[in-house]
């Protein structure tokens, strides 16, 4: 028999629920900081996000978030600009629904983006059903097969 030589197993690192995040002061962003939206996870702590200005990043979630604030397509979040590498960017913050709606309100984010939606890929209301076919078979046509 192996010996236990750590502090506590699965629910340790697990940790306790702490619901500090409900009621916190929005943050704005700063220079060398952007908002945008997240357009698909890619795994292994990295995601693709549409910034504001209108550049398509690679973000790479911070460690301090990774595993303990769940970011998913079509979230907004403030991501940290390199100096360095201009198509990369560090997730700073994830905004909950409320913080983005009122980050819209206060004119931070543009009237055109669509927020607490899954899919931030952009398509329109019209364009959502342009793969689907209806077929219709009469009874008629089933019979004589």
């Amino acid at each position: 028999m192996p010996k236990n030589k750590g502090k506590g197993g699965k629910n340790r690192k697990r940790g306790k629920n702490e619901a500090d995040d409900e009621k916190r002061e929005l943050v704005f962003k700063e220079d060398g900081q952007e908002y945008a939206q997240v357009l698909r996870m890619l795994g292994n702590g990295r995601c693709e996000a549409m910034c504001i200005d209108g550049t398509k990043r690679l973000c790479h979630i911070r460690g301090k978030m990774h595993k303990k604030v769940w970011i998913a397509a079509g979230d907004i979040i403030l991501v940290g600009l390199r100096d360095y590498q201009d198509d990369k960017a560090d997730v700073i913050l994830k905004y909950m629904p409320d913080e983005a709606r009122l980050l819209k309100a206060y004119g931070e984010l543009p009237e055109n983006m669509r927020l607490n939606e899954g899919i931030a890929a952009g398509l329109d209301e019209e364009d959502e059903g342009a793969g689907d076919f209806d077929i219709e078979f009469k009874d008629e046509d089933i019979d004589t097969i």
